[in-house]
């Protein structure tokens, strides 16, 4: 399969250490299988950190076995929690190599904040969050897992 990461660096040898805060799944490097959404990671990050638009491509190896890998399904129930639990510097994703599952709208910042602060109920975060439907993220949380699945291809700029 081929995936992208979306940067302003040219990334030939990915690597965990550099994840300096945690995010959907957790600290790791993240890829999609979405070119699109790739570039638009790479622009909403040089709008923040200014540089260049950079997408990395990679291919990404099926031989997981060995692997503690997570996945999430398309009911949001569980994603909701577990990302609310990584954004609050909780390492249960450290039970894990690679952490699949979908992208939830922009709306995601404030529909989890709002659950996550008590303000809303599981229910009433579940009815204003939306994932994309065919956007998807994979987080590498392991070097093991980069090391074994992941392997640059190319890179450009957007």
């Amino acid at each position: 399969m081929i995936v992208y990461h979306g940067s302003s660096e040219i990334v030939k040898q990915p690597d965990v250490l550099h994840s300096y805060r945690a995010l959907d799944f957790g600290k790791g490097y993240y890829v999609t299988s979405v070119r699109e959404q790739a570039e638009r990671w790479a622009r909403r990050k040089v709008s923040l950190t200014g540089g260049n638009a950079i997408v990395n491509q990679y291919r990404m190896s099926d031989q997981i076995s060995g692997l503690k890998v997570k996945t999430f399904p398309d009911d949001l129930t569980e994603w909701i929690d577990f990302v609310c639990d990584c954004r609050d510097d909780k390492t249960i994703y450290q039970q894990y190599d690679l952490i699949i599952g979908k992208v939830a709208n922009d709306r995601v910042f404030r529909v989890v904040d709002m659950y996550h602060s008590g303000i809303w109920d599981r229910d009433r975060a579940l009815q204003d969050i939306r994932a994309y439907p065919n956007y998807d993220q994979i987080a590498f949380i392991t070097q093991n897992a980069i090391d074994r699945l992941l392997f640059f291809e190319r890179w450009w700029e957007v």
